[in-house]
Order: structure tokens, then sequence, then C-alpha cells
């Protein structure tokens, strides 16, 4: 591979998915579809209190049904026009977010076969870096953004049929996760801790304006939680990562690379202990924060029930791994200066912990997109665990849970936004017999929490076990974490199988007719699926690189 196409693969994920959030902006401007001024009586009126009435009749996968101003949509936004559409519109605009995640896909896999015999590559002086792991992620996040843009479409012309959407309001959307994804992108390839912690922070801006994105009450107090307490986390992480580059340049590292992640862990031997214990625990609570681990957790469950169910799937399935990727990278770096232990107990607590916050809140949930954040909040303690257990063997289950959770979680919140556009509410006690209503999107939900809670053939089983495995065998104590670790798993599954089985038996409510499933809303999610089944039955030409990641993140 030349130095002009590695900087180029480099390059391109990020600067790919700016260039067409720029490019939806420009068209937004060019077309006249801004904000424009309403009449002062409209805007006292769109201020008073709005009432959970039916607000309008939506056609959702070719299904009639009813949205709920409180629940399913918001009214428009004060200072714009809603822009009538027909209910099963699907604009030729939205289709064009689709270029991000295949150029994603499309410069990951020759990274990811460059990478599979070890060694990494470079560009721009080393700001710019891909080794196995920088491949594995990439792939991880265009997988998953290419079912949550695919499925934005149908969602978008959802809300289009109910008026909760206007023409700037979809344009703004766009742009934003598009930019979403750019930062993302950033997060992965780069080797610099301080762009790192950029890209990470500019995800918490761009996200918080697409969980505001209705404009609802429920909707800005959940945007605004997620901003104050991320927020904090990143402060955390920047002190963190502050206290890094002071120890790095009293072991004598020049300042140009004082936060290069190589240079630091060929010279962690060097490091002050003390300076760096403290950095490490301040990047793990301040990245942990974004990654929905203990203690700075409350934001999750929040702001993914009121995210659009397509920008909760990225939020779930990658933003959340996408800071954890970044703790295993410091996690590396702990151990060789600080050795095992340090780290070791620091993530098992932390993963504990989280786990039974998880396991405890999911028995009184009564939201099923909340009950989605949460099930976030217990994968996410598994990979916890598995960094910390640290073997081979758990390293490369936690990077596969990483990719299985990523797909079935992307599909679960994806159909989840659909059930909201056909019932109207989120209640699970609400929703019953969508078996019946709807087969096919039924199945599809009941299929991606059979995957999450871990049932063959899909990856979800093959990485639990390979996490229990390891940590049985680590012993050092190991063996009794992972132990109730798995009660507190039994838990959340008893507690998923029946909340999902109320919503999917049973019969239709009176007045509610079957619906005509659109195939181009479901075809999404029945690829994240059969991709998470595909990863569980054989790794196939992954298996190779997920080894190669693995080794990446290996203890010195």
């Amino acid at each position: 591979m030349t130095a002009a196409t590695t900087a180029l693969f480099l390059t391109a994920p990020a600067a790919v998915p700016l260039a067409v959030a720029a490019g939806y902006a420009l068209t937004g401007f060019i077309r006249h579809e801004v904000p424009r001024a309403v009449p002062t009586l409209r805007r006292a009126q769109d201020r008073r209190p709005q009432r959970a009435e039916k607000a309008a009749v939506a056609t959702v996968g070719g299904a009639t049904s009813v949205s709920h101003r409180g629940e399913a949509g918001a009214a428009s936004a004060p200072g714009e026009q809603v822009v009538a559409s027909p209910a099963r519109a699907r604009h030729p605009s939205d289709w064009a977010a689709l270029a991000s995640p295949a150029v994603i896909l499309t410069c990951a896999a020759p990274l990811a076969a460059d990478r599979v015999d070890g060694g990494s590559v470079s560009v721009y002086s080393g700001l710019l870096r891909a080794d196995a792991l920088t491949a594995w992620m990439l792939l991880v996040v265009g997988a998953v953004a290419f079912i949550a843009c695919a499925s934005a479409p149908a969602h978008l012309a959802g809300e289009r049929a109910a008026g909760s959407a206007t023409a700037w309001t979809v344009w703004r959307y766009h742009m934003l996760v598009q930019t979403f994804l750019g930062a993302m992108c950033l997060a992965v390839v780069t080797a610099n801790l301080g762009v790192l912690w950029v890209a990470i922070e500019a995800t918490t801006v761009v996200t918080a304006f697409l969980v505001g994105h209705r404009r609802t009450r429920t909707s800005v107090e959940a945007a605004w939680k997620y901003v104050v307490i991320c927020s904090a986390g990143i402060a955390l992480a920047f002190l963190g990562t502050v206290l890094l580059y002071y120890a790095a340049r009293q072991a004598g590292i020049a300042e140009a690379w004082a936060l290069d992640w190589p240079t630091l862990l060929a010279h962690a031997d060097r490091l002050d202990p003390a300076v760096t214990r403290l950095g490490i625990t301040l990047v793990v609570l301040g990245y942990g924060a974004k990654a929905g681990l203990i203690p700075l957790h409350a934001w999750l469950p929040d702001a993914h029930s009121q995210a659009p169910a397509p920008v909760s799937a990225l939020m779930s399935g990658v933003l959340l791994s996408v800071a954890f990727a970044a703790i295993l990278r410091y996690r590396v770096i702990a151990d060789a200066a600080l050795g095992i232990d340090f780290t070791r107990v620091l993530l098992a607590g932390i993963a504990l912990l989280t786990l039974t916050l998880a396991a405890a809140l999911l028995l009184a949930q009564r939201d099923y997109k909340r009950m989605l954040a949460y099930s976030s909040m217990e994968h996410m303690s598994l990979i916890a665990l598995a960094a910390a257990i640290g073997s081979p063997l758990a390293l490369a289950a936690g990077l596969l849970h990483i990719a299985g959770h990523g797909l079935a979680k992307a599909t679960a919140f994806c159909a989840s936004g659909q059930i909201l556009q056909l019932r109207g509410t989120s209640k699970i006690g609400r929703v019953r017999g969508l078996l019946a209503q709807s087969p096919w999107l039924g199945a599809l939900f009941g299929l991606a929490v059979v995957a999450l809670l871990g049932f063959p053939p899909f990856s979800l089983f093959a990485s639990e076990l390979g996490i229990a495995r390891a940590g049985f065998a680590a012993g050092a104590g190991l063996g009794w974490v992972m132990a109730a670790a798995l009660m507190l798993v039994l838990i959340a599954f008893a507690t998923l199988a029946a909340r999902t089985a109320h919503m999917l038996l049973g019969s239709t409510p009176a007045g509610d007719t079957t619906a005509q499933d659109s195939p181009s809303a479901l075809a999404p999610l029945v690829l994240g699926l059969v991709s998470c089944a595909a990863l569980g039955i054989s790794a196939g030409p992954l298996g190779d690189l997920l080894s190669q990641a693995a080794a990446v993140l290996e203890r010195p």
C-alpha cells in the first residue's frame, strides 16, 4: 500500500462524512428551507403546554397509525413551517446519507486486509494511524452507520407524515448525523490522545442537538442532562490527559510526541507512577461517562429514549464502543507503567457496579426504549469485564462483543422507532400483539432482542461464552467476579425476555388494523440481524483481524 493510498484510506472515513454534512447544509440554504418567521399568535400558541392528544394519522411502513404529540412526535418548532409531504414519501436526499458509511467500509476493508499480518501504518507525521484495532473499529462504525442511515428515510417519512418534521429540521438532522460519524471516525484513526479527546468532545456537542431534535420538553431536558453529565466526564478525561502529558514531559519525551500513543506505550516504564495512576483513573471515569459506565451514567437512558431511533442506534451501537476503545488504548499504557493489578481492579469494580445497577433498573423498567438503553449498560459492563481480565481470549471476545452488540442494538433501536410510530407510545404496557399487527416488524424486533440475550447463532453468544471462559480461567479472584456477573446477566436476561414477550404476544388491540410492512423500512433490520448471525457462525476473514486487534491490546 503506497503512502498516498494509506493517507486516502485514513483521511476519507472522517473527511467524507464532514463533506456530506457540508453538502446538506449548503443544499438547505440554497433551497431556502430555513426557519421562517410566523405570527406572534402562533408563537404564543406553541409555547402553551402540549397535551398528549392525537395530532396526526401517519402511515408507517404502509400501516395507518396515530402519533401522539407527547410521545411519538412533536409539534413544529416556533418559527418553522411544516412541509406537507405524502405519508410514504422517501426523499432522495435522505438516501444520500448512505455515502458516508459506504466510504467508511470501503476504506476499512483494505486497512483490515493489510493489518492481519500485524504492524501499523501512519500518515501526517503520525497524527493518523491504523493498526488492527483501528481497522476493526472502523468496520464496526461503518456497519452500524449503514444500518442507521438506511433506516433514516423511513423514520423521517413517518415524521413528515405526522407533521413533526420540517424541511429545515430534516436537513439539520442529516448535517448533525454526518458530523457525528466524522467525529467518531476521527477518534478511531487518530494516534494523538489530544486529538482523541477533541473528537470525543465533538461527539458530545453534536449529539446533544440530535437528542433534542424533536424540541419537546422531555427531549430538551434529556439533551441538557446529556450535555451536563458528559461535559463533566469529558472534563475529567481532559484533566487525565493533561496529567499524562505532564508525566510524559517529565520522562523526557519531546513535546510533539508527549501525547502520541505508540510513543507513550514505548516509554511507559519511564512515566511517574503516582501521576500516571491519577491520570488513568480520571481518564477511565471520564471516557466511562461516554461509555455508559458508573458513576456518570445517568444521561444514557434519557438520551437514548428521546433521540430519533437511528440516532439512538448510532449512540448505543458505536458511540459507547468508540469511547470504550479510548479506554482500551489508555489501559495498555497503564499496564506497562503500573502493572496489571491497577486497571484490573478498577475496570472489574466499575463493570460489576454498572452491571448491578443495569440489572436492578431493568426490573423496574416500563419503557422499551429505556429498556434497550439499560441493556446497553449491561453489555458495556461485559466489555469492561473482558478488558479487566486482559487475556488474549478475553480481549478477542470483548472486541467481538463490541461488533455483535453494535449490530444487534442498532437493529433493535431502529425497530423500536418503527414501533413508536406505529403505536404512538413507548410504554411497554400499551404495546400488545405486535406480531399479530405487524408480523415482520414484530419478528425482527424479537430476533434483535434474542440476539442481545446471547442466543446462538448470533455473535453475542460466542463473545459472552468467551468472556466467561476467560474469566473463570484467569483466577486471581476474577472467577468470583465472573460468577456474580453471570447472576446479574441472568436477571437482565429474564427481564428483557418477559418485557419483549409482553409486547410481541397477544391479540391486536381493538381498532388497530394489520400493518402493511414496507420492504425499504425492514431491509436494514434484516441486514443487521443477518450480519450478526454470520459473525456468530463464523468470523471468516475477520477472524485473523480479530486476533491481531486483541494482540494490540495485550499487556506488554
